[in-house]
């Protein structure tokens, strides 16, 4: 079974730039389409960005798209998230996991993903 670990988060300022990592510890996912996620403090968990599996197609949720880029090295077996322009609202812990689905469309549905990492927090101060 795939095991997903993130890591990258932390402590920015507004404006300032993150790259998360999104790796399998165990398993391969270099067939599967990805996705990321967050969820921050009191909220249900959202949808941030999915990749398909040879990074031919991407898929954004509006309030992202144009600030973070998501991308993948099949070679390492892992998932990026380029985030820029951070802004508060985008704090968060962000997890991903990997698509239970592989045809055309990339799903933005929680419930369409599986082996979820632990996730981790970033945190944007102004």
């Amino acid at each position: 079974q795939v095991q997903l670990v993130e890591s990258g988060g932390g402590l920015v300022q507004a404006g300032g730039s993150l790259r998360l990592s999104c790796a399998a510890s165990r398993g391969s996912i270099n067939m599967d389409s990805m996705g990321w996620f967050r969820q921050a403090p009191g909220k249900q968990r959202v949808f941030v960005a999915a990749i398909s599996w040879n990074s031919g197609r991407t898929k954004y949720e509006d309030s992202v798209d144009g600030r973070f880029i998501i991308s993948r090295d099949n070679g390492k077996n892992t998932v990026y998230l380029r985030m820029n322009n951070l802004k508060r609202e985008d704090t968060a812990i962000y997890s991903c996991a990997v698509g239970r689905t592989h045809g055309p469309v990339l799903r933005s549905d929680s419930y369409d993903y599986e082996h979820w990492g632990p996730g981790t927090q970033v945190t944007v101060s102004s």
